[in-house]
């Protein structure tokens, strides 16, 4: 059985992302990501949506290190449903994405242009290059 939940957006980022340390001391960073949507715009307006985004362990570290409020940002992650229970009893429901990748995507960071071609990600267990076109697989 083949499952697949891959979740790819560029946009911007709506503020600064805010980071927080879990009790066992592992680092998560949420931001909101507006993402244009395709369509006819309605009355001059673009229309988006907005995405909240979670970022966990180095992938945190990095965002909250290097992105700001109005920069472009690339990520790759999955979907997540949550269920919570709150302080009323009401069952209450939200979506989230997860990032595992996150990349720059502005043509040209204004603040600092030494770290146009930085990236981090989870590691991954194996990616192919170029030279791996050989395979017989």
């Amino acid at each position: 059985m083949i499952i697949i939940n891959k979740v790819i957006l560029l946009g911007r980022l709506v503020a600064d992302p805010e980071t927080r340390t879990t009790q066992s001391g592992i680092a998560m960073t949420r931001f909101k990501l507006a993402v244009n949507r395709q369509g006819k715009k309605e009355e001059g307006q673009p229309t988006a949506d907005f995405f909240q985004i979670t970022a966990w362990r180095h992938t945190a570290e990095f965002v909250q290190k290097y992105f700001s409020k109005g920069q472009q940002v690339l990520i790759e992650g999955y979907l997540r449903n949550n269920t919570w229970t709150d302080k009323d009893g009401n069952k209450r429901y939200s979506d989230d994405i997860h990032a595992d990748k996150v990349y720059f995507a502005d043509s040209k960071r204004s603040n600092d242009n030494s770290n146009d071609n930085k990236t981090y990600s989870e590691p991954a267990p194996y990616q192919l290059s170029e030279s791996d076109e050989d395979l017989p697989f």
